[in-house]
């Protein structure tokens, strides 16, 4: 399983860029353009595939994930359809990892042991969970790591030097660096500050900083890309299917063509990063 995702970064590390990684919200706006966005993102130029997990009670995401959650709840999505998701992603695509993102409680009400079997059998490469800290890694982080899922942690602006070995001990795959303190979908951050950001975060592990939050445009993605291993793009993909819904939030035939212009937008803007940062 980690295969594919240790794959993907050391490929991206020998063409000399950093990975673009997408989130999207899985049954946003229903299940069917759910899927169509899934696979028109590699295609896009996506390298890594972050797949929201609807949950009716959304902490640390912003207004638009927070909308986006509702929607997909609304068309019926639950945590079995997520995965299932990801399983009708596989049987066209093979390579692109896949990362579950969401909340603790749905999968503590599916059942641990079956969600992560459940998860190896659609395909899953890791986890990000919000809401889990280290202190409770043996819940899901340490039972997933077993069964060869990566658990992605998160890491910000406060979590300092003494705090930092114990969020990266357990973590695999790759770090989530969250460059800013609030909400997803909030303003960039000076990228100079993200720079010095990933190199403190790099002392302490081998694994490739990928950095999320606020990255809404190709010259975001070029100016984090600069200094990261890996951009990461939420709110913008999800404001982007939001404004191509009618009134009453479904599809149109624009809504998984207009994720695939953007993205092929942001692209440009990863796989230039690094020749910025040569200049």
């Amino acid at each position: 399983m980690t295969a594919r995702m240790d794959k993907r970064f050391a490929a991206l590390k020998a063409e000399g860029r950093p990975a673009l990684v997408t989130y999207f919200m899985g049954g946003d706006p229903d299940y069917e353009t759910s899927l169509g966005i899934m696979k028109a993102l590699p295609e896009a130029g996506a390298d890594v595939i972050e797949l929201g997990m609807p949950f009716s009670d959304p902490m640390a995401d912003g207004p638009a994930i927070q909308l986006a959650g509702q929607r997909a709840l609304k068309a019926g999505q639950t945590l079995k359809k997520t995965l299932q998701l990801a399983a009708d992603f596989r049987k066209t695509d093979a390579d692109t990892p896949i990362v579950m993102m969401g909340y603790y409680n749905p999968i503590y009400i599916y059942g641990v042991e079956k969600f992560l079997d459940d998860a190896i059998a659609a395909g899953i490469d890791g986890l990000i969970v919000v809401d889990l800290p280290p202190e409770m890694d043996d819940e899901l982080c340490i039972p997933a790591i077993r069964k060869g899922i990566n658990f992605i942690r998160l890491a910000t602006p406060t979590t300092d030097e003494k705090r930092l070995p114990t969020v990266l001990k357990n973590t695999t795959g790759f770090v989530y660096y969250v460059s800013m303190n609030g909400i997803t979908g909030s303003a960039l951050p000076d990228p100079s500050l993200v720079s010095g950001a990933v190199k403190r975060i790099k002392q302490h592990t081998e694994l490739p900083v990928c950095v999320g939050f606020g990255v809404k445009t190709a010259e975001h993605a070029k100016l984090i890309g600069a200094a990261a291993d890996g951009v990461v793009v939420g709110t913008a993909i999800v404001n982007q299917i939001a404004t191509s819904l009618t009134k009453d939030g479904k599809a149109t035939s624009d809504t998984i063509q207009a994720v695939a212009t953007l993205v092929r937008g942001l692209s440009t803007g990863t796989r230039s990063a690094r020749l910025v940062a040569a200049e």
